[in-house]
């Protein structure tokens, strides 16, 4: 009996032939694997953010332990340079290597990936790095799901879409938003919209959400519920504040690469040696600046310290997330961004306190000068406005966040900043000869967009690059195969197919020649 069930299940199944359900049914898959593993990371970064905390607090009692702990420090830091050496693409925040995955085929070993990213990372938090575990969440999901890709496939398209699913699926699990997984795939990582590349992000950036509620619970991770919408009178001051948090942003995106920079002068072995050196006075004088920021977003919250304590702590947190990011030491920014938007936040409302502002609306300012600090640094609008509505658990803010944001991101461009995530994706690919001498061929799909310049041309009419075979053309939920006479409409999505260029090339070619110019 049990048996003419199953029998009859996957009869049913086979019936869902079509692709976009064939993903769909793969991307619950993999965001169950996704989500598992970020939530298993998420419990081992708070525990030992914690526990840091706490060491730090019993070395300030007891300061002869000091120097059995900077021995300690030493050998810490020599053991992540080995494994981040045994495995160079689990450095730093994790998304330029996913995006370098997904857009160029960087070669990346998912196993020891998520080895050194666990083992690296738990370990840099239980020394209070100023670092997040979002990009390190994101890029865990991405092998995870990578893992399994490879073999429930189809094809080389369909396995990118379950690796871009398993991205979304890592944010999801480590914000508790999944929204903001799904947008973060197609703003950040293909920056550009795919009905395929929805359904698995949606799929899997959902079933991620319930695998970390059912650990986490139904709680926002920051609560921000309670704080009033603020008054349209005083939307007057979301201009001062976007204006500020976009060069905050804008300025910690030329720190971060030019520690990065400064680092790699210093032998590889000690650099993380001298980050966790650094967090050793940070623990003991300062220890609010630990780890991710979640506390400091709590203190500018409430903004009790007072307007020369928020300030030290904006200056320290911006100058210790950029050595601990800069040392190499494998952890994200994310989190880091918002705390320091939200200090500066906090920062600008105590400054209005003295022109009217009452004190009540004061949180109002952290939450938006987060989103405008994460739309100035990751130049990602959309995710930063969504993320902060779910991280925050209210909408009310959003039209303040949004006005906010997009101030931040002008002011960003007018400093013409390169995105953080893609400056640190164009020195991956520089340095990496894998991605200058990788294999020959590719398969890529890539959206047509409106003014781009083979809109409303025929194929035959298109100067395509050499080597390139244009192989099919999805229009809305029709499949079609091109002849010569075919016309690429806005809005359609190219299947292409290169046997002499290689898979960057491939990307950047065909993305110059379907995209807008800006």
């Amino acid at each position: 009996m049990q048996t003419a069930r199953n029998t009859k299940f996957f009869k049913v199944l086979s019936k869902l032939s079509s692709i976009k359900w064939s993903i769909a049914l793969k991307g619950i898959f993999t965001g169950l694997i996704a989500g598992f593993l970020a939530v298993l990371y998420r419990f081992g970064i708070e525990f030992a953010a914690e526990t840091a905390v706490k060491i730090y607090d019993y070395l300030k009692q007891n300061t002869i332990m000091i120097l059995p702990w900077i021995i300690l420090i030493t050998a810490a830091g020599l053991f992540i340079a080995w494994l981040v050496k045994l495995e160079p693409m689990a450095t730093g925040s994790g998304i330029p290597q996913v995006e370098g995955l997904l857009l160029y085929g960087l070669k990346i070993r998912w196993y020891s990936v998520l080895l050194v990213r666990f083992i690296a990372g738990i370990i840099s938090a239980f020394f209070g790095l100023s670092l997040g575990r979002e990009g390190p969440s994101i890029q865990i999901g991405a092998s995870g799901s990578q893992a399994v890709a490879k073999r429930i496939s189809k094809n080389k398209l369909e396995e990118n879409y379950l690796i871009t699913g398993g991205a979304a699926a890592g944010l999801s699990a480590a914000f508790n938003a999944p929204l903001s997984g799904i947008v973060f795939t197609l703003e950040e990582v293909h920056r550009s919209f795919s009905g395929l590349v929805l359904i698995a992000a949606t799929t899997a950036a959902l079933t991620a959400d319930v695998v970390s509620k059912c650990f986490f619970g139904l709680k926002p991770v920051l609560s921000f519920a309670a704080t009033p919408a603020l008054p349209g009178a005083f939307y007057v001051w979301l201009i001062p504040l976007g204006i500020l948090s976009g060069l905050i942003g804008a300025t910690l995106n030329k720190a971060l690469l030019g520690f990065q920079k400064a680092f790699r002068k210093i032998p590889s072995y000690l650099r993380p040696c001298i980050a966790l050196l650094i967090a050793l006075p940070i623990g003991l004088f300062i220890p609010a600046v630990l780890g991710g920021g979640l506390n400091l977003v709590q203190i500018a919250e409430k903004a009790k310290s007072g307007i020369a304590v928020i300030a030290l702590y904006l200056v320290v947190k911006f100058i210790f997330t950029c050595t601990s990011f800069g040392s190499g030491a494998p952890g994200g920014i994310f989190m880091p961004i918002l705390a320091v938007g939200a200090l500066t936040g906090s920062f600008m409302g105590l400054i209005a306190l003295q022109f009217g502002l009452p004190a009540e609306y004061i949180p109002d300012f952290a939450v938006c000068a987060m989103a405008g600090a994460l739309s100035g640094s990751v130049k990602a609008p959309v995710t930063s406005i969504l993320l902060i509505v779910e991280m925050t658990g209210s909408i009310t803010h959003m039209l303040p966040v949004a006005a906010c944001s997009f101030i931040a991101l002008f002011i960003s461009d007018v400093l013409k900043t390169t995105p953080i995530y893609e400056a640190l994706l164009e020195r991956i690919v520089e340095n990496d000869k894998e991605v200058k001498n990788n294999k020959l061929g590719g398969l890529i799909e890539v959206s047509v967009e409106m003014g781009s310049i083979i809109t409303d041309k025929a194929v035959r009419d298109i100067d395509w690059p050499q080597g390139v075979l244009l192989v099919g053309i999805r229009r809305g939920d029709s499949d079609i195969v091109p002849n010569g006479n075919t016309k690429i409409l806005p809005g359609d999505y190219l299947v292409i197919m290169s046997s002499e260029n290689t898979y960057k090339e491939l990307n950047v070619n065909i993305r110059d020649l379907c995209h807008a110019k800006k």
